[in-house]
């Protein structure tokens, strides 16, 4: 490189150099306004991906599960019913030379929680298995084989059990092998050998699935054809993405939390995009003095945004530690409500790629560039020869840019709309939904400041006296500063009102619906069939109990979704309490003939079936075609239900789980019933509850899988504070040529400082009743769209007028605390300052 070329890169670098020390002289003199800036991306990357964190956190332990026994494409063979099949099949295939090797899974109970167990014979597993890897090993397999054997659990698990390696904890009166953790599994599960899992489960003889290697296509058509004609067809293929629902079933559970992380992160933009127009405007007169020195609007925007990239790599990095702290925090809630209405359990300490830092870096950088586009647009763009800074004193100039501003706005929110309708009508799932959910809200939003100046010109219009006129027209010049901010408090009002109305509208009908569901007065579970049975002949020995109501469940597959079968005989406590949507004259008549079944709501909406259509069940003697003469609700249960007449169930799923009953007596006599069993049977308190306890526990779980939706409400309301907070102290210097002739005419500045105060807190109060009508159309929109695509279920839509009121105060004491530094800081400026704006005055 010659030297004339180092010379001018010298000089481009120095120049660049001088160019970033000029501009960082704004942040110097205005650190509040860096600071806003700074918080405002801070807290958008923080809440974004702390939610991303959580469903990444949640993703990685379904993948673990799902990939535990083979990739995607791995097949298995089950039971044509779905359930268990007899040992003595895998024998006759392993006979034969087909490399199967056999798998029995179930849950159990350790320590007041619910796992899952898996048995495997470490010998077959196919080799490209992760839970080969897990067993491998030649010292692992024989203390794996050999008595008394070894219990493989994710670290997690054992951690949240409290028990220490090499425990042995009591399971059904048998004791599992010694604990032995095991860092590839997923959480919630333990490995055993086959032998013990058929002992601990009470299924001698019995197997879930067999898994199959790799195979060719000529030895899956002589496996094929080997199934059809030696087993009779008792078993099917199957692939692991049919057996791992999970992710499936989750995915709208996981799409609703980042539909509100993304609500929060728009919520900080504001913030960002307000600061940022308002910095850009400040630094006008600059940006021209720096044009006419010779620097290239090219080179001002390369510097602008090296000015940029520096903010987001700081406020970026404390954002994602901000993100990690808050999905630490919601962790717990989020694990919670996943196990209570999935049952899935995933691990209770964050494990974070590197791709989760790298794409909250990512989101920072495009959060921050399309705040500031509009900024570096018009700055490219700038003429070198322009009027002042934000020329206020020329009421055509602001009045002439806010009708442009509307206009634009009024064409965008138009857009949105349509957006929304076509959505609407297109009815093509959950993201459908929520692109008609976004383009309502981002259209009501973007028309707020239209809808607040259309006010305030009436009002204007309306008044009299000559300060009035002044009051009116300055609050709607002072609409355009504040626009941003009032959107951001609009969509979080909205966002608090629609989601707060449809959880407590869930709570209403939850509470409801579960008061009639759970009839009978204590419930009962067994650990096995044995001590079923007992206990039955010991309940009819009981003179109190005046009925004993089995419940036998089993769990299909029917056009792919997991559907869980429950049996239940016939008697007036579900006759007089079952609550029913939809039902036949003659429901529970043609029920009790075995003739027909009830499904539930969303089961019926996903498999497309009315009152009165036929659905073939896949039982042990062939498909069971049966009518369906009611639909019910089934709110909480992610998975579809149908219920049968369990005579029917006994027939046609003769290994369905049996053990649950419920027992009806007098209240009264509860409690010592309750405790007579847990001495008979030696029983622990989820085994036996009576209905108070049981309905408690049920509610809880309920509270609790809201607890995250609820604290990213107040996150995102705390947001709008901040981003009102911080349009109020960019505005307060440029509002000096506006308050000063008002001042000069004789209002005092203490005057002045309540005057903003009630501009801000009358705009607060507009901005929060337009919230109401917006957070009713959410609210709709979530019961009757989201929740529907989500879950399958439709609630019925409550208004809650109290909860309105508390969130229009709690806008007003936003406002006002958002206030307060500003108007205290304008009480207190000297009147020399306020001089000066008529000696600067051109």
């Amino acid at each position: 490189m010659s030297h004339s070329s180092v010379s001018r890169a010298r000089q481009k670098l120095n120049l660049l150099r001088w160019l970033l020390q000029t501009l960082s002289s704004h942040w110097l003199r205005h650190p509040v306004q860096l600071a806003t800036l700074f918080t405002g991306l801070m807290l958008a990357t923080a809440l974004w991906s702390g939610i991303q964190a959580l469903n990444t956190q949640a993703r990685s332990s379904y993948d673990r599960a799902a990939t535990l026994f083979g990739s995607d494409a791995t097949e298995r063979l089950i039971s044509t019913q779905g359930q268990t099949f007899p040992q003595q099949l895998y024998i006759e295939l392993r006979r034969e030379g087909f490399r199967v090797s056999p798998l029995l899974e179930g849950r159990i109970r350790v320590m007041q929680q619910n796992l899952q167990l898996s048995g495997i014979d470490p010998v077959t597993l196919p080799g490209d298995t992760r839970i080969a890897s897990v067993s491998s090993g030649q010292g692992s397999l024989n203390q794996f084989l050999t008595p008394p054997g070894q219990t493989y659990i994710a670290p997690e698990t054992l951690q949240e059990l409290g028990l220490a390696a090499g425990a042995q904890p009591l399971v059904t009166a048998h004791q599992l092998p010694p604990l032995t953790e095991r860092a590839g599994l997923p959480p919630g599960l333990l490995v055993v050998d086959i032998g013990v899992a058929q002992t601990l489960l009470d299924q001698p003889g019995l197997l879930s699935a067999l898994l199959i290697p790799e195979l060719s296509d000529g030895e899956r058509e002589q496996l094929t054809q080997y199934i059809k004609h030696s087993t009779k067809e008792r078993l099917r293929f199957t692939s692991s993405n049919e057996e791992a629902d999970l992710a499936r079933l989750t995915d709208s559970f996981h799409l609703n939390l980042t539909a509100l992380g993304l609500l929060a992160f728009v919520v900080g933009l504001f913030i960002v995009h307000a600061a940022m127009g308002i910095a850009f405007e400040q630094r006008r007169s600059l940006f021209r003095t720096l044009c006419a020195c010779g620097v290239s609007r090219g080179v001002l925007i390369l510097g602008l945004l090296l000015e940029l990239l520096l903010l987001v790599l700081l406020a970026g990095a404390a954002g994602m530690i901000g993100g990690y702290l808050i999905a630490a925090w919601l962790l717990p809630d989020v694990a919670a409500s996943l196990r209570g209405l999935y049952g899935a359990s995933i691990a209770g300490q964050l494990q974070l790629s590197l791709w989760w830092w790298l794409s909250g870096f990512g989101i920072c950088l495009l959060g921050a560039l399309a705040a500031s586009a509009q900024g570096l647009l018009q700055s490219y763009r700038l003429p070198l020869l322009s009027l002042s800074l934000l020329n206020m004193a020329q009421p055509d100039a602001w009045l002439q840019r806010q009708q442009n501003l509307h206009r634009q706005q009024g064409v965008i929110a138009l857009l949105l709309l349509l957006t929304a309708l076509i959505a609407w009508q297109s009815q093509a799932g959950l993201i459908a939904g929520f692109i008609m959910l976004a383009g309502l809200m981002l259209c009501i939003t973007l028309l707020l400041p239209v809808l607040l100046g259309a006010l305030l010109q009436l009002a204007e219009r309306r008044s009299r006296s000559a300060f009035m006129l002044w009051f009116w027209a300055d609050t709607r010049q002072q609409l355009s500063g504040l626009s941003l901010a009032l959107m951001a408090l609009l969509l979080a009002l909205s966002a608090n009102i629609g989601v707060g109305t449809m959880v407590e509208g869930f709570r209403q009908t939850f509470t409801g619906w579960i008061d009639q569901r759970l009839a009978s007065e204590v419930y009962l579970r067994a650990e096995n069939e044995t001590q079923a049975l007992a206990m039955v002949e010991w309940l009819e020995q009981r003179p109190e109990v005046e009925a004993v109501l089995p419940g036998w469940s089993t769990e299909i597959q029917l056009q792919g979704w997991p559907v869980q079968l429950q049996g239940y005989r016939d008697h007036a406590t579900y006759r007089d309490n079952w609550p029913l949507l939809q039902r036949s004259d003659d429901a529970w008549t043609q029920l009790a003939q075995g003739s027909s079944a009830m499904i539930s709501e969303q089961l019926a909406r996903r498999l497309s079936l009315s009152l009165g259509d036929e659905v073939r069940l896949p039982g042990i003697q062939g498909d069971l075609p049966l009518k369906l003469v009611a639909i019910y609700p089934d709110y909480g249960n992610p998975k579809g239900q149908i219920v049968l007449n369990l005579s029917l169930l006994k027939t046609h799923w003769p290994e369905a789980q049996r053990g649950s009953f419920g027992i009806r007596l007098d209240p009264q006599a509860a409690p010592q019933l309750i405790s007579d069993l847990q001495a008979a049977f030696n029983l622990n308190v989820s085994q036996v509850m009576d209905q108070a306890s049981l309905k408690n526990w049920s509610t809880a779980i309920f509270e609790r899988t809201f607890t995250a939706t609820g604290a990213m409400n107040g996150l995102t309301l705390g947001v709008a504070g901040i981003a009102l907070f911080s349009s109020l102290i960019s505005l307060a210097s440029s509002r000096l040529p506006q308050l000063a002739p008002v001042w000069a005419l004789g209002i005092t500045r203490r005057q002045l400082a309540l005057v903003e105060l009630l501009k801000t807190l009358l705009l607060a109060s507009l901005t929060a009743l337009l919230a109401i009508p917006l957070g009713l159309l959410l609210a709709w929109c979530l019961v009757s769209v989201i929740n529907v695509q989500a879950f399958g279920w439709r609630l019925p839509l409550h208004l809650f007028p109290l909860q309105w009121l508390q969130l229009f105060l709690l806008a007003i004491i936003t406002a006002l605390l958002a206030s307060i530094w500003p108007v205290m800081k304008l009480a207190r400026t000297s009147p020399t300052t306020l001089l000066r704006v008529f000696a600067d005055e051109r």
